[in-house]
């Protein structure tokens, strides 16, 4: 039933790309009165009229098929009632309603019979083929990957529209245009041959602006969709869009190498230049013309394929290339800086090719020896290890509870080889020759999330393997190595809110009050600033108080104050007492994991972190006194513009 499903889909796609194609060529070529152009556009809106009806039959294929794939029954594809409840109660069966009314109405349409000997009228008829055409494959927009983004779905939609369209016009047209140059380079189709070229040259302009917006909205595309490297090669979506690039590239150099040499030809003398010069370029079109027609077999494969983004990516290479391996190899820069300007050179010889025609093969030649010597020379300095898991998500978002799992888990497996805090100093670390490497520093933070997955669950070195761990436990050790590594940084961070230092991620947590529902600080995100206190009693009592004297003053500026207890005392609330009365949130359930947490990034009796409207920790302070500062702070982070997006649920 998938394969039934798949071909259908094919087909459908293929002939609506084929309609507005075909409808748009007759329209570049324009009106003729050579008999031969005459018989040519008469047999493509005859195959138009064909596709049309074929659309709406495989149409009728896939909304089965969609009966079929919803109810997980292939006989669902045969019931009427369960077909009629996709098309009216689902968006793909509204979108389904829609092209199917579209192209019944196109249907009809071509199938009369018009008077089109004037201008005007034949203009007429044309333009409204190709207008009913390009509105119901616009649709395909609102019924893809496209239509589930969030949140900017709309734009997502227009993107895929305008991609859609761009190759309807394109891909579409390319038979179309092979038949003719087939027929007026026949000695019988001699009367058409002017009107051929003409339309050759219409056609080649024009599809240099298709491709253009082709190219434009598929990177759009690629970036909602894909969204990172390693979604790209590690994905089945991914894979299927490197494989239509490489088709689309192959389409285009066809295109550039036929009609570069073979599209100025046609005007030549017939017999010796401009004939063989049309055939050799219609069997140039017709080669573009297959690759397109492999690419429609990639979208559609694509179109039933989950987006690259929502997926876990399974990185197929032993390598992969970061910026911050260079810093662990200091020896390379030299071949960095060598070989980049080698690749600039070759660059450059490659531009001087498109002015100096009489040069311009050698210089191609000789430019691409360059930029791949100097490639070769200046990126594996920039290489560095990677793993299946290099490049997935945590199982776990970087949470408090989290974050004090996998700090319960190191204290049992790997502080004794690790140390407690993670400089590699723990008591069975002089066993390890080389000793076991300092997790806050540069060399863990150059890996990604995956890669210390992949670590703990299969070993490293003389590191055992840790894989009959639980993966959430697994994925918590990521999160608490994460943390450590957050923790040498706070450590820099300083009581001052500062622009130019980095934004380090504040851990979120969840937490109650009293009887209130839960709460947790990502709530907080886009609306408020959030002072985060630890504290003790009786110690903390007095900065207590002066917060709360200060709380109708801070909430205006758009502060919250999130008061956790260090002892995690459940009847927190109770043993602040009535003086003074506090208005602002002082957890009772959740408080151990916030305070593991935030005492790892700074311990102390008291001490108090401000995070920003994005969720970033921006000052930390112990012991303060007054709240002068804190006011300087809060108007600081008021003033700033915000130039970084919120931090993702999950660490990386």
């Amino acid at each position: 039933m998938t394969a039934l499903g798949l071909v259908a889909r094919f087909v459908h796609l293929s002939a609506s790309i084929l309609i507005v194609g075909s409808a748009a060529m007759i329209l570049l070529a324009g009106r003729s009165d050579r008999p031969t152009a005459l018989a040519w556009e008469s047999r493509v809106v005859a195959l138009t009229r064909a596709l049309v009806w074929l659309a709406l039959l495989a149409g009728i294929v896939v909304l089965a098929h969609q009966a079929a794939t919803l109810e997980s029954r292939t006989a669902a594809a045969l019931e009427p009632g369960s077909m009629a409840r996709v098309a009216l109660e689902t968006r793909f069966g509204h979108v389904w309603l829609v092209r199917q009314g579209v192209l019944l109405l196109l249907g009809v349409f071509v199938s009369l019979r018009f008077d089109v000997r004037r201008a005007v009228d034949w203009r007429a008829a044309r333009a409204e083929t190709v207008l009913l055409g390009a509105l119901a494959l616009a649709a395909l927009g609102a019924a893809g990957h496209a239509a589930a983004v969030e949140p900017s779905a709309a734009a997502a939609i227009a993107a895929d529209v305008g991609h859609v369209l761009a190759a309807g016009v394109w891909a579409g047209a390319l038979p179309a245009l092979v038949l003719l140059l087939r027929v007026a380079s026949r000695d019988a189709g001699a009367d058409a041959r002017p009107y051929a070229v003409l339309a050759a040259r219409r056609f080649s302009r024009a599809a240099l602006a298709l491709v253009l917006a082709l190219l434009g909205t598929g990177v759009l595309i690629a970036v909602v969709q894909v969204g990172s490297i390693g979604a790209l090669l590690g994905t089945r979506y991914g894979r299927l869009l490197v494989l239509k690039l490489a088709l689309v590239l192959a389409a285009l150099a066809t295109a550039a190498l036929g009609r570069g040499r073979l599209l100025p030809a046609l005007g030549g003398e017939a017999v010796t230049v401009g004939r063989p010069a049309m055939r050799r370029l219609a069997g140039s079109v017709a080669v573009e013309a297959a690759c397109v027609l492999a690419i429609l077999g990639v979208v559609t494969a694509l179109g039933l394929s989950p987006p690259a983004r929502h997926e876990q990516p399974d990185w197929p290479l032993g390598f992969r290339l970061a910026l911050g391996a260079l810093a662990d190899t200091p020896d390379a820069w030299p071949f960095v800086l060598i070989g980049s300007q080698i690749a600039i050179l070759g660059l450059a010889a490659g531009l001087c090719s498109l002015a100096l025609r009489s040069a311009r093969l050698p210089l191609l030649a000789g430019g691409g020896v360059l930029v791949l010597a100097g490639l070769a020379m200046a990126v594996p300095p920039f290489a560095t290890d990677a793993y299946p898991t290099t490049y997935q998500r945590p199982g776990v978002p970087y949470q408090a509870a989290s974050i004090a799992a996998g700090a319960a888990l190191y204290a049992r497996d790997c502080a004794s080889c690790h140390g407690p805090a993670g400089a590699g100093d723990g008591a069975a670390a002089r066993a390890f020759s080389p000793p076991p490497p300092d997790l806050r520093a540069h060399h863990a933070a150059l890996h990604t999330a995956g890669d210390l997955y992949w670590w703990i669950t299969h070993g490293r070195r003389a590191m055992p393997a840790f894989g009959h761990l639980e993966p959430d436990q697994r994925w918590s050790l990521v999160n608490y190595v994460r943390a450590l590594g957050t923790a040498d940084a706070v450590r820099r961070l300083g009581a001052v809110v500062e622009p130019d230092r980095p934004r380090l991620v504040a851990p979120d947590f969840a937490f109650t009050i009293g009887p209130t529902p839960p709460r947790a600080l990502r709530d907080y995100r886009g609306a408020r600033i959030v002072l985060i206190v630890l504290y003790t009693l009786p110690a903390s009592r007095s900065r207590l108080a002066e917060l709360a004297a200060r709380y109708e003053l801070l909430v205006p500026l758009g502060v919250e104050v999130i008061a956790a207890p260090t002892d995690a005392a459940a009847d927190a609330i109770k043993r602040l007492g009535a003086e003074p009365r506090v208005f602002f949130p002082v957890v009772t359930d959740g408080a151990p994991a916030i305070v593991t947490t935030y005492s790892l990034l700074t311990p102390g009796p008291h001490v108090e972190f401000l995070v920003d409207r994005q969720g970033y920790l921006r000052a930390v302070e112990a012991a303060p006194r007054g709240t002068e500062r804190l006011l300087q702070n809060v108007q600081a982070l008021n003033e700033e513009k915000v130039s970084v997006a919120p931090p993702a649920e999950h660490v990386h």
